[in-house]
């Protein structure tokens, strides 16, 4: 029978190892997380949007795949799920799409979408904003989330093992297996699900990887802004939205929430990059220029900041596209390095698994 090893506690990771456990038939999975906690690096430090198809305008599948995937991931996981009023704004110049290219591109993809109305529209300074959209969207609460996974986990027999680090994968044409805390677990398959980490598992040539250091501001809006979430498109411009986890807003823009990026090599350990960072943070250029098109927005309190490593695959820099990297290596495919390109798109990796034989 077949045996399993999911390495990475994320969203992604713990889905899958009870995935395989109930829907594949594989007879033991072992789930190994660094941290003390599931779901508490990347899968909490982001924006939190579950998308809808409105934020990739430029990349059809990605957007297309956001909307398919949309209910459905409200559907299973409402309970830590928040809904709020979204919008988008396209602003009046170096954004890359039109009012018209977004319109005809929303209709596209069933995408419901409609002019802000005068109230909402009035949030917006005339002279650097084109146009105003509204549409339904929703942000996870990471801490329900981790919540959920934990007694899916539970529910489907995933052997759980926290504060586990993975130092070494190894897989040869009879079984894998990995090195953690002076032991050698081995199974059948190991599944790499570690993010940033994922080239210093993955055997062979590098996986073509960009990270990004960044920080992501958490801010109280001001009352007018309240529950609502706001994006100005298409272009290097900001967006605040609900933060469900902390009962806040996230900031983050596109000019200053990288501090820094670099293409995977194999050299540089990305979380020896965040640990040696000065996480020095750039709320008040994110503040100053949201103001430029929200004027109210410069009477944001500012919260803190949380700083993370983002991995996305460097071939999507032109388009922004966030596909899902799903890839086997070594003898018999026996090591699966899984890159998630936005946490509501899980179920296309699922659909990915049920198409893949397993030993």
């Amino acid at each position: 029978m077949t045996t399993a090893i999911v390495v990475g506690g994320g969203f992604y990771g713990a889905t899958i190892a009870a995935y395989l456990k109930t829907e594949r038939g594989v007879s033991d999975v072992t789930l190994f997380e660094a941290g003390p906690r599931l779901l508490g690096e990347a899968s909490f430090v982001n924006q939190a949007r579950v998308h809808a198809g409105y934020h990739y305008l430029r990349s059809f599948t990605t957007a297309y795949r956001s909307r398919v995937n949309y209910p459905r991931f409200l559907a299973e996981y409402g309970e830590a799920v928040v809904s709020f009023q979204a919008v988008y704004a396209l602003a009046a110049r170096n954004s890359k799409v039109t009012p018209r290219q977004m319109e005809r591109f929303c209709a596209d993809i069933g995408a419901p979408l409609a002019s802000a109305p005068e109230a909402i529209a009035a949030l917006f300074n005339p002279r650097t904003v084109a146009r105003a959209y509204l549409a339904d969207e929703a942000a996870f609460d990471a801490e329900r989330l981790a919540r959920l996974s934990e007694a899916l986990l539970a529910r489907s027999g995933v052997d759980v093992r926290l504060n586990a680090e993975v130092e070494a994968v190894r897989v040869d044409d009879a079984r894998a297996a990995v090195e953690a805390g002076g032991r050698t677990f081995r199974a059948d398959l190991v599944f790499n699900c570690t993010y940033s980490r994922l080239q210093a598992l993955a055997s062979g040539p590098p996986l073509a990887l960009k990270h990004e250091l960044t920080e992501m501001a958490l801010v109280r809006p001001p009352p007018e802004l309240d529950g609502l979430g706001i994006t100005v498109m298409d272009g290097p411009f900001f967006s605040c939205m609900p933060f469900p986890s902390r009962g806040l807003h996230s900031l983050s823009h596109v000019r200053y929430t990288p501090h820094m990026s670099w293409t995977e090599t194999g050299e540089r350990d990305p979380r020896a990059v965040l640990t040696a960072h000065a996480k020095e943070t750039r709320v008040d250029r994110m503040l100053r220029d949201a103001a430029r098109y929200v004027p109210s927005m410069a009477r944001a309190g500012y919260e803190g900041s949380l700083f993370t490593v983002k991995t996305v695959l460097a071939r999507n820099e032109g388009d922004d596209g966030r596909p899902i990297l799903f890839e086997r290596r070594g003898p018999g495919g026996r090591l699966v390095s899984v890159l998630g390109g936005k946490i509501d798109n899980v179920f296309d990796v699922l659909a990915r698994l049920d198409e893949e034989a397993l030993p």
